[in-house]
């Protein structure tokens, strides 16, 4: 046991180190080339963070384990939502860029409302679902992408060589943050289950909330850095776009690569819990956070606090249920 529990400090070690390079790689390309820290947190930063669940998820449905990346992606956004989002808004309430956050948000309930047609009707992820996930994946990147292009080119005049060694400062910050990460979050992901495992805790609870909440440490150790720095809206457009990687990104390559069923888990009134609980909960605490926000422009404390609630709860319901 003392071997697992050194690597798991040493994974959130090279977690927080890479977070904080990370965050100030994408800040610093983000400010000079003028793009809205919402959207390059909605980007680059999301696609960083999310490396950890693309992992998890792909290796656990090759291996025949579909119910880790089934339940790994359904419980990391609720994790992003409930836990981390909501520590950000309980902390510092911030404005919103309605604009920027509104791609996002769409492209999310349309690819969740896909996702769970599919996991009603069929109960099985097929390859042509994965394929029109990545497709999803594919569109909203070359959309955003197009919409840092129209953006206005306002560079201040600056000395070339100057510029060019800063900003290969900020891609390497941003490439190694994103290694650190993911190295980090495999040690802290393999070595953490293996504890859950020696005390006693069900494979189906631990993706669920134990590897959900572990591949979402980069958002967190992302989210807490950026509000140290001052970047509210870097961490809210992160967590808003590893949402969405999770459904697209992480669950497209999961079953293109290996399609899988539902997992057939513990029943609530007839019910599969997945469709009964994890599912509703999952539109319920993005619902809670993203409409409010859309229609006045800012986050507020109550919202943060509803939502801490609100995993709590999901967390009881999962190790007692």
């Amino acid at each position: 046991m003392f071997v697992p529990i050194l690597l798991f400090v040493l994974g959130l070690v090279l977690l927080i180190k890479g977070g904080d390079w990370f965050v100030d790689g994408a800040t610093g390309i983000a400010h000079r080339f003028h793009i809205p820290e919402l959207l390059i947190g909605a980007t680059v930063v999301s696609v960083g963070t999310t490396l950890p669940e693309v992992m998890v998820s792909a290796t656990s449905a090759v291996s025949g384990h579909g119910e880790i990346a089934y339940g790994n992606a359904i419980g990391s956004i609720i994790c992003n939502t409930a836990l981390i989002a909501a520590i950000i808004m309980a902390i510092r309430p911030a404005k919103v860029d309605k604009k920027a956050f509104l791609l996002p948000v769409l492209f999310f309930f349309g690819a969740a409302a896909f996702y769970v047609g599919v996991a009603v009707t069929t109960g099985y992820f097929s390859r042509w679902v994965g394929v029109i996930l990545l497709a999803v994946f594919a569109a909203y990147m070359a959309l955003l992408v197009r919409e840092a292009l129209k953006a206005p080119n306002q560079r201040a005049e600056v000395d070339e060589p100057h510029e060019q060694r800063e900003f290969g400062k900020d891609v390497l910050l941003l490439v190694m943050g994103a290694v650190l990460i993911a190295i980090g979050a495999r040690l802290l992901v393999d070595n953490g289950t293996l504890i859950a495992q020696a005390l006693g805790v069900p494979e189906s609870v631990i993706a669920l909330t134990f590897v959900a909440l572990g591949t979402s440490l980069p958002e967190l150790v992302t989210a807490i850095t950026s509000l140290v720095k001052g970047h509210g809206a870097l961490s809210l457009g992160n967590i808003i776009g590893a949402n969405l990687f999770n459904l697209v990104l992480v669950s497209g390559v999961s079953v293109v690569l290996s399609p899988f069923a539902i997992p057939a888990g513990k029943m609530v009134g007839g019910v599969n819990a997945s469709l009964a609980v994890d599912i509703p909960v999952m539109f319920l605490v993005m619902g809670l956070m993203t409409i409010p926000a859309l229609v006045k422009g800012r986050l507020s404390r109550w919202q943060g606090v509803a939502l801490l609630g609100i995993y709590a709860a999901f967390c009881v319901f999962q190790f007692v249920g």
